[in-house]
């Protein structure tokens, strides 16, 4: 049994992974990504967790601190990563460690996409992997990078 819990927490149109614009964010969909994470980890209880929604992404977080099973967070947060002060807000009223992913490299795109709220209260930031992203922010949180 593990004893190691992770949330992955997704934002918008990351449900549309695999038919968004795969020349820049790949061909593969957030349940490929979420199987390989599963597969690659297997000692990891992954809960997974995709929203549209700003609040639900916002209780999504104060939940996983309140059961208290989670080592911490990875967070791929689309949109709301450059506006979102309340998200921000959220992670920094947690104590679970939160590590910011990004597919692509937020750097090299449109200078808004260059711009996190969310960063300055994330324990780091891992962009431009592709859904490697997701595997290193698991590593982070693990203590392994």
């Amino acid at each position: 049994m593990s004893t190691t819990s992770i949330l992955v927490l997704n934002g918008p149109n990351l449900s549309r992974l695999g038919k968004r614009e795969p020349e820049i964010y790949g061909h593969q969909t957030i349940d490929d990504i979420n199987r390989e994470l599963s597969v690659s980890f297997p000692d990891i209880s992954f809960e997974f967790f995709q929203s549209e929604h700003e609040g639900a992404m916002t209780e999504k977080l104060f939940e996983a601190e309140d059961r208290g099973s989670f080592r911490g967070v990875v967070l791929n947060a689309g949109a709301f990563t450059h506006y979102s002060i309340a998200l921000r807000d959220a992670i920094s009223a947690v104590k679970l460690p939160v590590i910011e992913v990004h597919l692509s490299n937020v750097h090299a795109r449109e200078p808004f996409r260059r711009t996190s709220v969310i960063s300055e209260v994330c324990r780091g930031v891992i962009s431009g992997f592709g859904a490697g992203s997701y595997h290193l922010g698991v590593r982070a949180l693990l203590g392994e990078v």
